[in-house]
């Protein structure tokens, strides 16, 4: 089975060969990130490393989008929308609300955890889960807050 960074790399060369200077330009960009993150952290491409990369990227066009939406913006937001659309399908999918929260309440319960002082710990915790790589931390980090005192 192909790694991730393999069927990135892969759709590109499909990409230019379509002629699809777009798809292949937002390919290229995020190869171009992934490449220079394993460069700057002297590590390996791995499938790991391509995921951080990957939602580092929709992060940020989301962010990007929000500021689009002030200064009134739409084309910008929907080049924005097709990209995050594109990057997407090269992650997996993350859990679902019911599943993030049950985790979420075992690690508190796990942990011990009584205010938000404790979120270092909980969140520890949810990083050694075997399934680490799907759980988005931005979305834990406000369910921790919303339970913690």
């Amino acid at each position: 089975m192909a790694t991730i960074y393999e069927t990135l790399r892969a759709d590109i060369i499909i990409a230019v060969k379509a002629r699809d200077s777009a798809l292949a330009t937002i390919l290229r960009t995020n190869d171009g990130a992934i490449q220079r993150a394993s460069m700057d952290l002297n590590k390996p491409i791995d499938d790991e490393l391509v995921l951080v990369t990957l939602r580092k990227a929709v992060k940020n066009l989301v962010a990007a989008n929000i500021e689009f939406a002030k200064g009134g913006r739409n084309d910008l937001i929907e080049a924005n929308l097709k990209e995050i659309a594109l990057v997407e399908k090269y992650l997996p999918k993350g859990f679902d609300a019911g599943k993030l929260e049950s985790l979420v309440a075992e690690a508190i319960t796990t942990t011990g955890a009584v205010s938000k002082k404790d979120m270092g710990k909980v969140i520890g915790v949810l990083k050694q889960l075997p399934d680490a790589g799907l759980i988005d931390f931005g979305a834990v980090s406000k369910l921790i807050q919303a339970k913690l005192p």
